[in-house]
């Protein structure tokens, strides 16, 4: 037993049983490797044949279905649900990588669907977060150096290049590839088999390929309640970002001057200001 006592789980009750070592704060099946460095929290389950390398700490109640692999260093909070082949903090493959430590950081209660892939951060300045209650589904991939903010939704095969940042309550739809270094906006979300190559703005409908804005989230939008009055103003945005005669900084000015700036019209406006890559017109 001495592999489950690296865990930090040295004191934990353990018992025998056919398929499962079972311990008073979670299970362990007597296939899955784990390396001696690795930290395991309180009721922390493992099934069969995973692999849990050095410098993984896992939080209290994660589960692990089976053939799932963490590498480190990586941490990830409570609550977390990994299924069968993910392969969580592997390294990066940017090609600039130099073999030195890099990081990834992942929140609490998380689903991790079949053969999900999220990489480490390129270089040791560098971090791929994860946030809190995102559901990220089948072969969906999240390269290095990402942000992901909290409530996400990832639909199949759904891919991140290196440096995106997605916001809250996002929504990416099915086999849609996000561009290096692009943006996507809190409560956007993006149609199947997209390309997304610019910023997608806070609550806008990308869809495509290339991409082009089609419209606001208004089914988001109603299911997290947002008052009629800020989806009214949202709306107004939209008209005067992608249905008038103006370009985009004429548009800014046009939201400054005719709309109040309530706090969803203040974000769509600094978004717009601070994007590098320009948004989807």
């Amino acid at each position: 037993m001495t592999a489950i006592s690296g865990f930090g789980l040295r004191h934990s009750l353990v018992i025998r049983h056919s398929s499962f070592v079972i311990m008073s704060d979670g299970q362990i099946h007597p296939t899955a490797i784990i390396d001696a460095e690795a930290e395991l929290g309180p009721g922390t389950s493992v099934g069969p044949y995973c692999v849990i390398g050095s410098d993984v700490v896992l939080g209290p109640d994660c589960w692990l279905q089976h053939h799932v692999t963490l590498c480190g260093p990586m941490k990830a909070g409570a609550k977390n649900k990994f299924f069968a082949y993910c392969s969580i903090g592997q390294k990066t493959q940017d090609l600039k990588y130099s073999s030195e430590p890099t990081y990834l950081e992942i929140g609490d209660e998380n689903t991790f669907r079949e053969f999900v892939t999220i990489s480490r951060s390129t270089t040791s300045q560098g971090k791929t977060c994860i946030g809190n209650r995102g559901t990220f589904l089948a072969y969906s991939h999240i390269a290095h150096d990402c942000v992901v903010r909290d409530g996400v939704v990832f639909s199949n095969n759904g891919t991140l290049a290196g440096h995106v940042q997605v916001g809250d309550h996002a929504v990416i739809g099915g086999l849609t590839a996000v561009h290096q270094f692009c943006r996507i906006g809190r409560f956007a979300i993006t149609g199947g088999c997209s390309k997304i190559v610019q910023d997608v703005p806070p609550f806008m409908i990308a869809d495509g390929n290339p991409a082009e804005i089609r419209g606001i989230n208004l089914v988001g939008l109603e299911r997290k309640n947002f008052p009629p009055e800020s989806v009214k103003l949202i709306k107004e945005a939209f008209r005067l970002i992608y249905r008038s005669k103006y370009n985009t900084r004429q548009a800014i000015e046009a939201m400054q001057k005719e709309l109040p700036q309530t706090e969803e019209i203040t974000e769509i406006i600094q978004f717009i200001e601070q994007s590098e890559r320009g948004i989807i017109r």
